[in-house]
């Protein structure tokens, strides 16, 4: 059989409120929970008593979409090079004086084609078709219009590159078959179309 604990006595208990009153809380900013003295036990198995929440409203949350407090700034992140800067970077093929009155717009095209509005499935055997009859006819300097294009929605990580015919064009120009036929290309001046056309100097029979 367990003891039973003993009793304070009198004199021990009297003994004891002296110590707990000379004694000073080491944090008294964070005063510790009071222990319960030995002459009076806590209750066995208590378990404190916590207030339950009360039922708060939820703030509304409105409907939002990823982005939409950034800025709708006109450019786009960009790190290739633009077709203009390859083609002013690409090296005069032709008679420099030639080009020099060509990109000032001082040389009339002798023909043009206007590929504006067109698919690239469309517009490609089209150019082809122009190059070709044009060199058969013996012209130097033609037109091709491709328009500026429509800048489309940009939502994903990836920048859209504005108007697709302005930057595939002159890259069916320097491929086969026409770059056997094509001797410099070149962005054309504001009185023939500006971004939105390219001149083709073509070579000679």
């Amino acid at each position: 059989m367990s003891r039973r604990p003993r009793g304070l006595r009198p004199d021990e208990r009297e003994l004891w409120q002296r110590i707990v009153a000379s004694a000073q809380p080491l944090h008294p900013a964070h005063p510790s929970a009071a222990r319960p003295s030995a002459a009076e036990p806590a209750a066995p198995h208590q378990v404190p008593q916590v207030d339950a929440p009360k039922n708060r409203p939820r703030p509304e949350v409105q409907d939002f979409r990823i982005g939409q407090s950034a800025p709708d700034l006109a450019f786009r992140m960009d790190l290739a090079p633009s077709v203009a800067d390859r083609l002013a970077a690409a090296p005069v093929r032709m008679d420099h004086k030639a080009h020099r009155n060509m990109t000032r717009g001082r040389l009339e095209p002798e023909a043009r084609i206007d590929l504006h509005g067109m698919t690239l499935a469309e517009a490609h055997p089209e150019l082809i078709h122009f190059i070709v009859r044009s060199h058969a006819a013996g012209r130097r300097l033609v037109l091709v219009i491709t328009g500026k294009g429509r800048r489309g929605p940009d939502s994903g990580p990836i920048p859209q590159r504005q108007g697709v015919l302005r930057h595939q064009v002159p890259h069916w120009l320097h491929l086969p078959p026409l770059g056997a036929l094509v001797l410099q290309v070149a962005p054309a001046h504001l009185k023939h179309g500006g971004a939105g056309a390219y001149y083709v100097y073509l070579r000679r029979r």
